[in-house]
């Protein structure tokens, strides 16, 4: 069972997308969600290696600092008023009655405070990078590959986000080490769906595992079912159109057994999967 999702904000715009699918998923099991708002330094806003006067220094300090200042009340104020309309619950502790948040605010990199915050997080929620504006990547590697926690991508929006995430989840089965992860970190989960379906491919070896799959999930009393994501296009390709038949709002996944760098150059099934679900999907490194 969930208790802690981690939703890192900054002033990006994208924010109110990921908190609503936060909520979504909290929704299944009363969970508390911490916004972790990242503000950057004044001086890691100041030009690198450029010799600048004491005094001008200091005014642009103190400039940097003031609009830092009024970003993040800006944020907090929009990020309240969307917590009312989610009916989420101001706390600090969760309550385990309602889907409760709490704010935090801290200065640096983001990747840092993803770090930080999110390895005593059960599931950290992320936007889907944004390739065209080069936004997201490093916040989705951080959380991937820092944290070693479940990581919930969040699509770009298309309308209203859902009420309720985790009711009917895919499970993309290949027997890797990534996979395995991905089952072992999210079993509490799968036991709030109502449906989950194990995907394998044509392309999966044969010896991997599905069925033996299938009876561990039984022992943790969850009733899984096994369909075979077949066809004529890519592994990744159709994973994503199985779980899209199947009526799926969750799909669950081991991500990058190659490298990010390799399959971001050379291509793989994570890569696609992130650059194209239009579903929210759960990936583990």
């Amino acid at each position: 069972m969930m208790r802690k999702i981690l939703v890192p904000v900054r002033g990006d715009g994208k924010g109110d997308n990921v908190l609503a699918h936060a909520a979504a998923l909290a929704r299944g099991s009363n969970a508390h969600i911490t916004v972790a708002h990242c503000r950057a330094r004044p001086e890691d806003l100041m030009p690198f290696g450029v010799p600048l006067p004491a005094m001008l220094k200091k005014q642009m300090l103190e400039s940097a600092a003031k609009v830092s200042d009024v970003e993040e009340e800006s944020l907090r104020k929009e990020l309240e008023a969307l917590s009312k309309v989610l009916k989420l619950k101001p706390s600090d502790v969760p309550d385990n009655k309602n889907v409760t948040v709490s704010f935090v605010e801290e200065a640096g990199r983001q990747v840092d405070v993803i770090r930080r915050n999110g390895r005593l997080a059960d599931v950290i929620a992320v936007a889907k990078p944004d390739v065209d504006r080069n936004l997201g990547t490093n916040t989705l590697k951080a959380a991937l590959f820092r944290t070693g926690r479940p990581v919930l991508m969040c699509p770009k929006p298309s309308g209203d986000a859902p009420q309720i995430l985790g009711q009917n989840i895919t499970v993309a089965w290949n027997g890797s080490l990534e996979a395995t992860r991905a089952v072992a970190l999210t079993t509490g989960l799968m036991k709030s769906a109502k449906t989950v379906t194990i995907l394998t491919t044509d392309a999966a070896d044969v010896s991997n595992g599905a069925e033996e799959l299938q009876s561990y999930l039984a022992y943790h009393g969850i009733e899984a079912k096994i369909a075979h994501a077949s066809g004529s296009r890519t592994v990744a390709k159709n994973l994503l159109a199985t779980s899209r038949e199947l009526g799926a709002d969750l799909m669950i996944m081991g991500a990058y057994g190659d490298s990010h760098e390799r399959e971001t150059i050379f291509g793989g099934n994570t890569q696609y999967v992130v650059d194209h679900a239009e579903m929210p999907v759960i990936l583990v490194h």
